[in-house]
């Protein structure tokens, strides 16, 4: 038995756990071993989005995964406006929320990242240009002063529209990764991730004058968020081992849902945050963890992490053909 996990850098990351009974694994290995599977090309943006509803009342939060331009560890700060530098000044504002979408939650982590005036992303440099990072107050309020980010080009005549990045962590809940876009952006209609119908309440009104512009974002946790189906099209298709070509996975959707095939037919997969998927079905002490990892060139890498009946761990790295 193993268990799969996809390296993870700035680019975007996806984990599947999964927990199956030894007998289902045996029957997977030798299905992969025999089987010529066939390569489904996709066109990765570098961007996946996922989403999920609140489980209790109508406050519905979505989630989206990494993108390839996500850096840890941002400033502690919440004034990302740098002088000098071309951009509308914008304040996003909100308040985050325990799942009951009511009752506010104190000193959430809340990380903000997005692309210059110029639709660039400060990937490299120790200013952390337009990243930053805060925390929620007693109230559950959270704010940043920045600029209003742009829309940009990520080839093949794809244009992103405008968008925030977001990650929010609070104890006791799934860590929420999302995207905001802006009402009246023309892009978000040729926008895979965008146009979602789960990116609906992400789509937000810009109010104020021009010298006092704000975008209000609430937020309310959940113990799980599912994953957005147009997410699990990008995921889907066949991985091939680095160290070994002749052995492969194969991905594939099924009722919204993200499946791995097997033998007999496949083994469903839950997300259950940190790009994580799960398979809650293995003995004891058991595990193995899928990572989808993005690179900014629009790359696939998948690795799993697992251990085995025999206490044995390990990891192997797949690549998306």
């Amino acid at each position: 038995m193993q268990k799969l996990k996809a390296n993870t850098s700035a680019s975007g990351i996806f984990t599947t756990t999964m927990r199956k009974k030894s007998n289902f694994n045996m029957e997977r290995r030798t299905f992969l071993k025999a089987s010529a599977l066939s390569a489904i090309a996709v066109s990765a943006t570098g961007f996946i989005s996922f989403a999920g509803n609140g489980y209790v009342g109508d406050c519905e939060t979505t989630s989206d995964i990494l993108g390839p331009f996500y850096r840890p560890d941002g400033p502690i700060r919440n004034n990302l406006v740098i002088k000098g530098e071309k951009g509308e000044l914008l304040e996003l504002l909100g308040k985050i929320k325990h799942q009951d979408c009511t009752t506010p939650y104190k000193n959430a982590k809340v990380e903000l990242w997005h692309c210059d005036g110029n639709g660039v992303y400060d990937n490299t440099s120790t200013d952390f240009k337009y990243r930053g990072t805060t925390f929620s107050d007693e109230n559950g309020n959270y704010s940043f002063q920045t600029i209003l980010p742009v829309p940009y080009d990520v080839g093949n005549g794809q244009i992103r529209p405008a968008h925030f990045h977001m990650m929010i962590t609070a104890e006791g809940y799934q860590p929420l990764v999302t995207q905001l876009y802006f009402n009246g952006d023309k892009h978000i209609e040729k926008d895979a991730f965008a146009n979602s119908e789960f990116a609906k309440r992400r789509i937000l009104e810009i109010t104020g004058s021009d010298k006092s512009k704000q975008v209000i974002y609430d937020v309310s946790m959940a113990k799980i968020i599912p994953a957005d189906p147009s997410a699990i099209d990008k995921l889907t298709g066949v991985y091939v081992n680095q160290a070994n070509k002749g052995k492969t996975k194969e991905f594939f959707k099924r009722n919204n849902s993200l499946w791995l095939k097997n033998g007999v037919f496949g083994e469903e997969y839950r997300y259950i945050g940190n790009n994580t998927f799960e398979y809650a079905g293995m003995p004891g002490g058991m595990f193995e963890t899928y990572t989808f990892e993005i690179s900014g060139s629009g790359a696939i890498k998948c690795t799993l992490n697992y251990m085995n009946e025999n206490n044995e761990k390990g990891t192997v790295e797949f690549v998306k053909a």
